[in-house]
């Protein structure tokens, strides 16, 4: 029999959701968050009629014997992704800007990989699958993935760790993250690295691909596999996106409040293998889609309008400008005036154009989107629809992140938006389940 899964730090569910695809049967779990807990209960246990498996509470202080009782002699394999807010450049900046004393090496969510590895080894797991950022290899002079692939090496463990990109794996995002893969030397069996399904149609390299050779240096380092011989390109985001509903075709169109649990019509039948996949993920096609709510950026439809796809805030913050002197020359409002700088307040974003430059982009229809990040929950404006003047919607984040259509998201629009952005790819949470899977059936 295969091992069961113990799920930590499980957010909405990505990684348990690519782990239960390949075969795996999910136990127990845990999550901080009572949001994220809620949402991985509907997907994983409510909507099968089961008891919920996973614990909404802190895992400091959880011990680990809670979950002897949900496996037999098959045994655990542990698996989760410890917060990452301490490791990663935006949590970084967010905890300097909190005061000078505030620098993440004092955050101690940096250092709950070592509850993780209580966990496995108080349970005995017999494999580890361990999934954070690529900035988690230099926690100050740390390097995280190293250190945890020693322990479970003095544990009895064979490991090792590797970065990965989720538009290798079918994903339609260029998404790098850390998996360390570690199993029992007494199973006596070998992990073996994900084999890319899919390539990018050119030589572009991502940005850690270009730090392999100095990865390479470490000791746990594993070069990850090359995409050369995939067969299928990278999935783009027109191709993810483009059978889900039209919800605001012009910049006059009217705001609707959608409620997450309103399903919509798709605008067409699947188009391609992505969205035939994201329709059928549990089984039976799903007829409509859920979760097709969005910010209202009032202000901001004129610009999103006239934005190009793959422009940022610099080419926002210029046509905001010339819409901002359209209407004061139209009003004749004197520059500098009372008027004139109350109409600017209100059509010009402040944000700072030296320092911001990222922070608003759209969309491009024949690339992958860039990295889904959490701040989604604060406003949409990292990823604007290429076709549509606004923003994704929390469904379209989702097929990004390769979430399928009958994934539930029963919470507010910020709180699903948070949770699509902290999470594991379930299309690459499932390439690396598959490599598992096939180690413990392997004769």
């Amino acid at each position: 029999m295969l091992p069961k899964i113990i799920d930590l730090f499980s957010g909405c569910g990505g990684l348990t959701l690519g782990f239960e695809k390949a075969g795996f049967e999910i136990v127990a779990g845990i999550e901080l968050m009572p949001e994220a807990c809620k949402t991985i209960s509907y997907n994983l246990d409510y909507r099968y009629g089961r008891d919920q498996t996973h614990i909404c509470g802190d895992i400091t202080e959880i011990n680990a014997d809670v979950f002897k009782k949900r496996f037999g002699d098959e045994g655990c394999i542990v698996i989760g992704g410890p917060p990452c807010q301490a490791y990663s450049m935006a949590g970084r900046g967010k905890l300097k800007s909190l005061g000078d004393n505030r620098v993440n090496t004092n955050d101690a969510r940096g250092y709950l990989y070592q509850d993780f590895l209580r966990f496995v080894y108080d349970l005995d797991a017999k494999a580890v699958i361990m999934e954070n950022v690529p900035e988690s290899t230099n926690y100050g002079d740390m390097n995280i993935p190293e250190i945890v692939c020693t322990s479970l090496e003095e544990h009895g463990y064979q490991a090792y760790w590797t970065i990965l990109n989720a538009a290798d794996y079918g994903v339609p995002q260029l998404r790098e993250r850390v998996i360390v893969f570690g199993i029992k030397e007494s199973v006596k069996k070998e992990i073996k690295l994900p084999i890319p399904t899919h390539k990018c149609k050119d030589d572009y390299q991502t940005q850690y691909q270009k730090r392999f050779e100095s990865y390479d240096k470490n000791e746990h380092f594993k070069m990850p596999n090359a995409a050369e011989n995939a067969i299928k390109y990278w999935v783009t985001v027109g191709e993810a996106i483009s059978d889900l509903p039209v919800l605001f075709p012009t910049a006059d169109s009217k705001y609707k409040a959608v409620n997450l649990n309103e399903e919509m019509d798709y605008s067409s039948e699947p188009q391609n293998a992505y969205q035939k996949l994201m329709r059928t993920w549990y089984g039976a096609e799903s007829f409509g889609s859920s979760a097709n709510a969005f910010r209202n950026n009032k202000r901001d439809y004129a610009i999103f309008e006239r934005m190009k796809q793959g422009d940022n805030f610099i080419d926002a913050s210029r046509i905001a400008d010339e819409l901002f002197e359209k209407e004061a020359r139209m009003f004749n409002y004197a520059p500098g005036s009372e008027r004139y700088l109350k109409l600017k307040k209100k059509m010009v974003p402040v944000y700072d154009r030296d320092k911001f430059e990222n922070k608003w982009k759209r969309l491009e229809e024949n690339k992958p989107s860039h990295t889904l990040v959490a701040h989604l929950c604060k406003d949409t404006y990292s990823h604007i629809h290429p076709t549509e003047p606004r923003g994704i919607s929390v469904r379209e984040a989702a097929r990004i992140q390769s979430f399928p259509d009958d994934f539930y998201f029963d919470c507010s629009m910020g709180d699903a938006y948070k949770q699509i952005g902290n999470a594991v790819p379930p299309l690459l949470a499932y390439a690396v389940a598959k490599s598992v899977y096939d180690a413990f059936e392997e004769n």
